[in-house]
C-alpha cells in the first residue's frame, strides 16, 4: 500500500515558519500540521491545495506517494 510522503516540514523551515503560523493560514489546528508532517494524517484535497497555495507551489511538489516495501 502506498505511503504519503510530504515535504511540508522542509518547506516550512526554509521560510522560518512555525506549525501554528501555517495552521492559521490554512484554517486548521497546529496539531493537524504536526500530524501531516509525521505521516499520521492524510490531507483533504482542499487542505493540500491550500497548503500548496501558501508555498506558491503544486500539491505534487509537497505530497507524493511511495510504495510500502513490506
Amino acid at each position: 500500500m502506498p505511503i504519503l510522503k510530504t515535504r511540508l516540514h522542509e518547506l516550512r523551515k526554509e521560510r522560518n515558519m512555525q506549525q501554528a503560523e501555517l495552521a492559521k493560514l490554512v484554517g486548521v489546528r497546529r496539531e493537524t500540521i504536526g500530524n501531516l508532517e509525521n505521516g499520521r494524517y492524510n490531507p483533504s484535497l482542499k487542505l493540500a491545495m491550500d497548503i500548496a497555495k501558501v508555498f506558491d507551489t503544486t500539491v505534487e511538489d509537497i505530497f507524493t506517494f511511495e510504495d510500502d516495501d513490506e
